[in-house]
């Protein structure tokens, strides 16, 4: 099957060696996880390994392991929480300062501790919901609650701004007619250097789009060959819809959709639908969805779903990072370059 890549190289709009998964000696595995691990090293021929034609070949398949040992080659372009907090930070500080200029105090949103901390959702926690359900801990404790254990922080309230202070926030006067034309934007510093907002505060330029819209270009949006902030997350998103497609896959969904249905859970296709299908929305924590969350579990486990799945979408994955290099190079660099910008900051 010959699949295009839906992700393309773009500057930001308006708005090395494959590691292998090892496993430790295991006893002798069920028929169906012997099953899947031999369909997992089929694949259509492709003398290169990595062309766009057919489905990809996979490296070295896992069996049962733990999310926290899944390795995917585009987390080398993303940031974990504890970054992205740490960026929102430098944000805020941007935002901080483009106010002052206009005489405007400006309290700094803080991230709360659980938020600015690396913890379960660090690097070691990034993919514990890709494939659904895949900890019997956790699913054995929180059932399918995907917030147990991050606590929900209250926002404290911000004292409102006065209408000047609005207007060098926001860039655009408030209250404005439904369809009025809006005072201009830039998608990047560079060009916003070129655009006169139309708005004057004491004397002051206000910039294009207000403080707000400075903060995020000087920091992800310099200049005008700067890539879209969420480029990696769009070839990862991709990557993860051609894995669904994948003839693997769909083999290894089959037999965890028949385990699910011995232990009494019928007419489930993906790990994804469950809490829909099983009406756990209403409390995804609960003893029903505590018992239905360790069949899920236990069954993934007997068909080898993570292992199988994990190595699917590193080679749909590695197939992307090649054809995207270019615009990765680029992108990395830009981000080491945030990185230092950052540390200048604070």
């Amino acid at each position: 099957m010959n699949r295009s890549s839906g992700i393309r190289p773009r500057p930001l709009g308006r708005t090395a060696p494959r590691p292998a998964f090892r496993a430790a000696p295991r006893p002798a595995l069920p028929a169906a996880v012997l099953l899947a691990l031999v369909l997992a090293g089929c694949s259509d021929p492709d003398a290169s390994g990595g062309s766009a034609q057919g489905e990809p070949k996979l490296g070295e398949v896992a069996v049962a392991p733990a999310t926290a040992s899944i390795s995917l080659p585009l987390d080398a372009y993303t940031d974990t929480d504890a970054e992205t907090a740490r960026m929102g930070q430098v944000q805020q500080r941007l935002l901080s300062r483009c106010m002052a200029r206009y005489g405007f105090p400006y309290e700094e949103v803080r991230p709360s501790g659980a938020a600015g901390s690396a913890g379960a959702q660090g690097p070691e926690g990034r993919h514990r919901a890709l494939f659904g359900a895949a900890d019997a801990e956790f699913a054995a404790a929180h059932g399918y609650d995907a917030t147990a254990g991050k606590g929900r922080p209250v926002k404290p309230p911000t004292a409102p701004l006065s209408e000047s202070a609005t207007l060098v926030m926001h860039g655009e006067r408030p209250g404005g007619q439904q369809g009025a034309e809006q005072p201009p934007d830039a998608a990047t510093e560079e060009e916003a250097a070129q655009v006169d907002s139309g708005i004057d505060v004491g004397g002051q330029k206000v910039p294009a789009g207000g403080c707000i819209r400075e903060a995020y270009r000087k920091l992800y949006a310099p200049t005008k060959d700067s890539v879209d902030l969420l480029f990696p997350f769009g070839l990862a998103s991709e990557a993860h819809e051609r894995s669904k497609g994948d003839s693997r896959v769909a083999e290894v969904l089959k037999n965890w959709s028949a385990c699910m249905e011995k232990s009494g859970y019928t007419g489930l296709k993906d790990p994804y639908e469950v809490v829909q299908k099983l009406g756990l929305e209403a409390d995804p924590g609960g003893p029903k969805a505590v018992t239905a969350a360790k069949a899920d579990v236990a069954c993934k486990r007997e068909v080898n779903l993570v292992g199988i799945w994990a190595a699917v979408e590193k080679a749909y994955q590695l197939r992307l990072v090649e054809e995207q290099a270019e615009t990765l190079a680029l992108y990395k660099k830009q981000r080491e370059a945030r990185y230092k910008l950052a540390a200048g900051i604070f």
